[in-house]
Formats: structure tokens, sequence, C-alpha cells
């Protein structure tokens, strides 16, 4: 009996993956922690995370297996895939733990300026563990359903493991966007989205309004506050962009700090797909190249403000 218990095949996680580094992992994840809870779904292809506000904006980041060494899920390829909810602060925490020193340093230097502006805050420090690469291995482990998720992190011999609590996922449904009924799509480098809005944030406006129109300008962001009013438009934006796609004029407005949320994600990213359906939703997909050459999609998708108009429109249809 003893040599059969020896001779055992030892227990395999349902999922395991490892990374050399933590520093993509992190950086991703890090522009979707406008919300303290996730969902998280681990397919075959990848790890999909998505944060939900209110059903009124989402955004959602995808680890694709490429950016791992090892890639490990044990179901069957037309298995449900695993689905939980879990912090996404205590991962992100967890991700750094190496460069926790830096990240303290950095955080502190930033509230000693009186001027500080967390737009504008995008240029990197040189010698830092974002800039380096935070160092070590990190693998992540799933063992079963209803288990924590762990994440093992081993730096010059020294490793550390920290599991997570997961929870019942609510699958929360992704707010609609109608790919095939686009009213415009734009590509542009991201970095001139963020030096956009970094123009309009002194103004602390509520709402930001972007208009995309087939003629001069072609793209309009505009939005007004207690300090001001402000607009950037992109008139000779035909010559700049990448993809410029308009089928009629479309405008609406949005909650600014919303849009603000995405700007970590225009910070890192290297292009980023306008798009706007005939609803009005605005879809923002952002286009990260990571060492190696592999690329990662960020996308989120913002709600607008219910204009008059459509107000109107429904009240008709109740009368009706």
């Amino acid at each position: 009996m003893a040599e059969a218990a020896e001779s055992a095949p030892p227990h395999e996680a349902l999922f395991r993956a490892v990374a050399s580094s933590t520093r993509q992992i992190y950086q991703l994840l890090k522009c979707i922690s406008f919300t303290a809870k996730v969902h998280v779904q681990i397919t075959h292809d990848g790890i999909r995370f998505s944060a939900d506000h209110s059903r009124v904006m989402q955004g959602v980041a995808f680890l694709d297996k490429t950016l791992f060494t090892s890639y490990t899920l044990n179901m069957p390829q037309e298995a449900d895939p695993p689905e939980f909810q879990m912090n996404l602060a205590a991962l992100l925490e967890a991700l750094q733990i190496f460069g926790a020193t830096d990240m303290a340093a950095r955080a502190a230097k930033a509230e000693s300026e009186n001027y500080h502006s967390n737009l504008r805050n995008y240029r990197p420090d040189a010698f830092s563990h974002k800039s380096l690469g935070m160092p070590g291995t990190c693998c992540i482990m799933y063992e079963e359903d209803g288990a924590p998720l762990s994440i093992i992190l081993e730096e010059t011999g020294v490793k550390t493991q920290c599991n997570m609590v997961t929870y019942t996922p609510e699958a929360p449904d992704d707010i609609p966007f109608d790919r095939e009924d686009l009213s415009f799509k734009i590509i542009m480098h991201a970095r001139w989205l963020l030096d956009a809005l970094s123009e309009l944030a002194p103004m602390a406006p509520i709402r930001i309004a972007i208009a995309a129109s087939p003629n001069a300008p072609y793209l309009s962001l505009s939005s007004g506050g207690g300090l001001g009013s402000a607009s950037v438009d992109f008139s000779s934006g035909r010559d700049l962009l990448d993809t410029f796609s308009v089928r009629e004029r479309w405008v609406q407005s949005f909650k600014f700090d919303f849009i603000k949320s995405a700007t970590e994600a225009m910070r890192i990213a290297n292009k980023v797909s306008f798009r706007g359906d005939a609803q009005g939703v605005l879809s923002l997909q952002f286009m990260v190249e990571n060492e190696g050459g592999t690329v990662s999609f960020l996308d989120f998708r913002f709600v607008p403000y219910v204009t008059q108009e459509d107000e109107e429109t429904e009240s008709e249809d109740e009368d009706s």
C-alpha cells in the first residue's frame, strides 16, 4: 500500500503559467485599476481581466499566452473556461513586491510636488524598476475551481507566495458595442490622445464632448468646467491619422473622469483605435507592443450621457 501511494502521480494544478518578468503583466493590469474587483476568465489563449464601473465604463486587459514562458490549462478545449472574481489591488501589490521600495519612493516624490499632474506624469524614471524591468520570475497558479489564485515570485533564491481569495463570478455582461454599425473609426498615436486630455484637464471639467466629422476638424475634444472651457481640434488630422473613416458626423458627451481613467493605457500604448457606434457607445482599443515583438490589447468602452433629443424620443415612444 505504501509503494502504491508513493507511485501515485502528483496532483496537477488546473492552471499554471510562468513569466520571466512581472513588468508587462503589471503594466497591463494597472491600466484597468479604476475598480477594486475584476472578473477573470482563463482560456487556452490567455487570461482575460475585465473591470466594470456601474455599467457605464468597462476596461478589459487580455494577457496573451505569448507573454508567458510556459502556459498550461489542464482542461479540454470545449469545456467552459474557469471564471472567478478577485481583488485587483491585491494582485497588483503582489506583482510588485520586489519593486515596492521603488514604487513608494516615486509616490512620495509625486506627493511632494505641489503642481504634480497625474496626466502629465508619464515620463518614467530611467533608474526605476518600471524602466529596468522588475526582476525575478512570476508563476500564476490556480489549483481548482474555488481555490485561491496563487502568485509565486522568486528572485535570487528568495521565494514569495501570495494566495488571493477568489469569489463566485457575477458574470457581468459586456457593454454592448455594435462593430457592424460603426459611425466612425480613427486610428492614431495613443500619446496624442494623452496630450489632448492633458490640455483639457486644467479646466477641471466634468464632461468631455467628442466629435468626429468627415470634414475639418476631423476629430475634436472639448470640455468645460469651473475654471473655463477648452478644446483640442485635429484639423489636419487626415494627414496624421493612420486610419480615418467617418460615415457621418458623430457627437457624444462622456464623464471626463471616466475617459481620464484610461490615461495609463494611453501612456504605455503605441496606437489607439477610436470607434463609435450608432448608439453612441465609445470604444478605445489600445495596442501595446511588448518586449520580444508580441502585442497586447486593452479595450475600454464608455456609455454616453443621455441627450435631450434621446429623452424626447423615449417619451414619444412611451406616449405612442
